[in-house]
């Protein structure tokens, strides 16, 4: 009898990595995780140093290992690979070496390169072609920063020295000694230079942000025999990399959102709400993403609207490190349940700007309502029930534009363990909320993907029916006044930097 599968699954998150070893049945047997430094060389930027992640990598890795018995390394049969999405990396194709650090998801730096794109009329173009919007939180914008403001380092570019792409490919390049330069449709469809309709990267794109298209990476499937691991290199493993997808289409496989209408909310540093559209790319008027949810092996794409939300558990992380008012993320649920409401309190946590659905770049954190009464339990209520309000406005966006109306919403991420969080979450969106029973959904997603790509599972229903919940929050009352002090303080908090 043979030994049963497992596969390898790395989430590469934005403050950390995780690694998930998954058997057939979509449990998780083995874990390691280690964060990274966030670096912060100015306001509003935000950067990643690449050899620190790939040495996190290995070392989550190696200590999810270290969770088999002997012999069970043998079991592993294939690789996923998730990450954060729009964070735009440049290295050595000889030497793997980083020519730079990594630009973040959540850098501001572009906004006034976006400012000036816009004024001069290339946002339809951009929205038509790729269903994104001219937002500093993509890739693009990084790369031309780049281009502009560091000409030592674009010279190693066009020269073909040095090429480009989304954390993903950086890892697949070291884990394959350099022999792949691959991402897929997923994490394409965040750089503004894909085209969705077509599938392919976008030359008029490509030569309005004056990026070279033969730095960029081939774009392949999000499943199948993708790249093959180099055991020299990593960890001793000869594997299929056989998954590869941005974290938050991740997280929808991860909750087996594989059809039309489902959907999903993931709680992590930001909170991204995901509804599945089936094979039709619906383009939004307003504060909605358009983005590729899946491409199968044969070439076809499926798709899903997106709400982004740039900051929530980064929230809580602020109110650690930041002010110091808990010693732990979880600790954040007692000291907010021990005052029965924020006391009038409003936090508006747009510490990188804002995303949907009011997509301001300029606007920054806001803590308002203050009076000689406020304690720090009043501030950590009113960030759980900021997360809340903010999810509440890309839900109502999805109604109002998308014609979506959810009766239901799963969800999952760490910050979805507070159950005074998921609470507040039903209450406020007045429907059920389904909590995934396996938080780590996106490093889970990784898993079922590169399983579809072996054959551990043989079809998406074979996924479907893996899912388990950990229970289900029904809504109970919601103040309005609530949810209306929130809007005014979000209001008051736009446009703030220059």
């Amino acid at each position: 009898m043979h030994a049963s599968p497992l596969i390898l699954a790395i989430d590469a998150g934005t403050t950390g990595i995780t690694a998930l070893l998954v058997d057939q049945d979509a449990l998780v047997v083995a874990s390691g995780y280690r964060e990274f430094t966030q670096y912060f060389p100015a306001d509003g930027r935000v950067e990643h140093d690449l050899g620190e992640i790939w040495s996190a990598t290995i070392e989550a890795t190696e200590e999810a290992l270290s969770g088999l018995a002997a012999g069970d390394r043998e079991r592993i049969v294939a690789l996923g690979i998730t990450n954060q999405r729009e964070t735009w990396c440049l290295w050595d194709q000889e030497t793997m070496g980083a020519a730079r650090r990594a630009i973040v998801w959540q850098d501001r730096r572009t906004a006034g390169m976006c400012q000036s794109m816009r004024e001069e009329g290339h946002e339809p173009l951009i929205v038509e072609r790729t269903g994104l919007r001219l937002d500093p939180y993509f890739s693009a914008t990084k790369a031309a920063w780049i281009r502009q403001n560091e000409p030592h380092v674009w010279a190693q570019v066009t020269s073909g020295r040095v090429v480009m792409g989304t954390v993903d490919s950086y890892l697949i390049a070291r884990m394959t000694r350099g022999l792949e330069h691959i991402t897929d449709a997923t994490n394409a469809s965040r750089t503004l230079l894909y085209d969705i309709d077509q599938g392919r990267w976008d030359l008029e794109l490509c030569e309005l942000f004056g990026v070279p298209m033969d730095a960029l990476p081939t774009v392949v499937a999000s499943y199948g025999h993708l790249a093959r691991t180099d055991p020299d290199v990593f960890c001793g493993l000869d594997v299929p990399i056989a998954g590869i997808a941005g974290d938050q289409q991740a997280a929808l496989a991860g909750q087996a959102g594989f059809t039309s209408g489902a959907a999903k909310c993931t709680y992590g540093t930001g909170s991204f709400l995901l509804v599945h559209t089936g094979d039709r790319a619906m383009h939004s008027k307003q504060g909605l993403l358009t983005t590729v949810a899946l491409q199968h092996p044969d070439g076809s794409r499926t798709f899903a609207l997106e709400g982004a939300i740039f900051v929530t558990g980064s929230a809580v992380q602020w109110l650690r490190d930041g002010l110091g008012i808990i010693e732990s993320a979880p600790e954040v649920e007692q000291l907010a349940r021990s005052v029965e409401d924020s006391g009038g309190v409003v936090f508006v946590p747009a510490l990188t700007g804002l995303g949907a659905p009011d997509w301001d770049p300029t606007a920054r954190g806001l803590i308002i309502g203050i009076t000689r009464g406020t304690t720090d339990a009043h501030i950590a209520r009113a960030t759980l029930e900021a997360i809340a309000y903010e999810v509440r406005d890309v839900v109502q966006l999805m109604a109002n534009e998308g014609g979506v109306h959810l009766s239901s919403l799963a969800i999952d991420g760490g910050a979805a363990a507070n159950d005074l969080l998921c609470q507040l979450q039903a209450d406020e969106l007045q429907i059920p909320v389904d909590r995934s029973a396996q938080l780590q959904t996106t490093g889970l997603g990784a898993a079922f993907l590169a399983g579809l790509g072996v054959g551990v599972w043989e079809s998406f229903d074979a996924l479907a029916s893996t899912r388990r919940s950990s229970g289900t929050f029904a809504p109970q009352h919601r103040s309005s006044e609530g949810y209306t002090r929130w809007r005014r303080a979000v209001e008051r908090s736009k446009d703030w930097i220059d």
